[in-house]
């Protein structure tokens, strides 16, 4: 192949797509992004920087302030992580108080159009693999496999516990089910690029696949579409 492929994964919160999407880049070797950590990081930055009071964004504000964040990943003990200007936010952003505004900054039009922009150029060469909320209709829609990612709600309720848990960040069950759908509303009904399943994507259920099963049915795609070319 002159171009390696590029993989496009979309789904809901907590469905396993990041991953997913990092077994699959260190099987095949290609470039993982997780571009939900973008959102994240950007969504901490405006903490940090009083620009969100009582869950409400100053958006003006934001925008002024969004040439001011820089956001690049890196290679950590063999572990991805994302430096928000300069600094490692990997574990910071997957903290509630983060995670209970993601949606509202991922929503601003302008935030969308700078990341989108970042991940553009980061895939322009292909090998890469980018799991979001709009890779497959946005940032990659030429991309050689689509897939959206999807499990059953109490599945992805205990996944984001155990992850929270793993990494020694307190919650409940309930803040977490509460969180999710929000964020599953928020995500599918906002203007700007709400996440959607595109017409060329293939569906991945993966609510009774382990996290070997799930990598072996995607392989099985990838190698169809080579064998294709």
């Amino acid at each position: 192949m002159k171009k390696k492929l590029t993989i496009a994964i979309d789904g809901f919160s907590a469905c396993g797509k990041s991953t997913l999407a990092k077994d699959l880049a260190k099987n095949l070797g290609f470039v993982f992004v997780d571009s939900g950590a973008m959102y994240r990081a950007v969504s901490l930055f405006a903490l940090q920087n009083n620009i969100i009071s009582n869950e409400e964004i100053d958006i003006p504000k934001l925008i002024l302030c969004l040439p001011l964040i820089d956001l690049k990943f890196e290679k950590s003990d063999d572990k991805d992580i994302i430096l928000l200007n300069g600094v490692d936010v990997s574990d910071e952003i997957r903290q509630n108080h983060v995670a209970s505004i993601v949606s509202k900054i991922a929503s601003v039009k302008e935030v969308r159009q700078k990341l989108v922009e970042i991940q553009q150029k980061m895939g322009e060469k292909g090998g890469i693999i980018m799991d979001g909320r709009d890779i497959g209709s946005v940032v990659f829609p030429n991309a050689e496999l689509k897939i959206f990612v999807t499990a059953q709600q109490e599945v992805r309720v205990m996944r984001r516990f155990n992850e929270l848990s793993s990494k020694g960040i307190s919650t409940s069950l309930d803040e977490i089910q509460k969180n999710l759908e929000e964020r599953d509303y928020m995500d599918t009904h906002r203007a700007e690029s709400p996440l959607i399943q595109v017409a060329d994507a293939r569906v991945l259920d993966n609510s009774s696949l382990t996290r070997e099963e799930q990598l072996e049915v995607v392989k099985n795609w990838v190698n169809e579409l080579m064998f294709s070319q």
